[in-house]
């Protein structure tokens, strides 16, 4: 194909996949039990190394003795272990879970959320579009991986297939599509022993599983530029010195926020009037 040629055919077969998936998954729910911004950010951040359906089964509990950042800044630090244990990097997490910023708020801010320890560009991204309903597309493994087996991105990065798919799909469709390949991946289109030809997307959109597939398979290289984020800047922009899952290590759940609040909407006065 001619670049302008390979560019439409890539974003055609993405809408396609896309389509596919929005059958499959119409109103995808977000896989985290919260009930605010302050507790998907704490349940994002507890999802390191470990799974969403082990995080939903701690946090309950969690939630219970510290609802926000307030209750869980009166909780001694032994007691958040004794709950999170089971998750993994237990007395990691549960320090940074007591240490006063944004007045108890959580940021709607691409920047203020990244500045926190343990809160990479793909938690942030969780949260900015998941709570507070910005345009984002945060890559985690099963989309990093599905967007490489299907042919939409050379997969070389997460930073390059989170670039690719924001160029080749609708900003509307972003925070359902995240979801959407989640669960396919999940559901359809395991890691390892996976059928291509029973698989509904692999079938037809992997590479080599036909003419148009095969030449299709260099990815989305030279698909120009993804839209900016919400802020009017690339809300990728941090990812390269921060990791780009979001893990907490050590010390780094210590600096979350402390105060009342964990409304998961974000006002003028959370933006420009919050202290650091």
């Amino acid at each position: 194909f001619k670049p302008g040629a390979h560019a439409e055919a890539l974003r055609a077969k993405a809408l396609r996949i896309q389509a596919q998936l929005a059958a499959l998954y119409p109103s995808p729910p977000i896989p985290l039990s919260h009930g605010s911004a302050f507790q998907l950010l704490v349940a994002v951040m507890l999802s390191a190394q470990s799974t969403d359906v082990k995080v939903n089964t701690v946090t309950p509990q969690l939630f219970a003795r510290g609802p926000d950042a307030a209750a869980m800044a009166q909780l001694q630090v032994d007691e958040i272990e004794g709950i999170i244990r089971v998750l993994g990097l237990a007395p990691t997490k549960a320090k940074n879970l007591l240490v006063e910023q944004h007045g108890g708020e959580v940021p709607a801010s691409w920047e203020a959320l990244e500045a926190l320890p343990g809160v990479g560009h793909k938690t942030a991204s969780v949260v900015m579009s998941q709570a507070f309903g910005f345009p984002a597309f945060p890559v985690d493994t099963h989309i990093h991986r599905l967007a490489q087996r299907w042919g939409l991105s050379s997969g070389k990065s997460v930073e390059q297939t989170e670039h690719d798919l924001k160029v080749l799909l609708p900003e509307a469709t972003w925070r359902d599509a995240h979801l959407q390949i989640i669960y396919f991946g999940r559901e359809h289109c395991p890691a390892q022993r996976h059928d291509p030809s029973a698989c509904p997307v692999c079938s037809w959109a992997a590479p080599g599983a036909g003419s148009s597939s095969a030449a299709l398979a260099s990815g989305a290289t030279g698909l120009g530029h993804a839209p900016s984020g919400p802020d009017g800047g690339e809300p990728e922009a941090k990812s390269k010195s921060k990791s780009p899952r979001g893990r907490a290590s050590a010390r780094q759940l210590e600096q979350l926020p402390v105060g009342s609040g964990g409304e998961a909407g974000a006002s003028a006065g959370q933006l420009n009037g919050l202290r650091g």
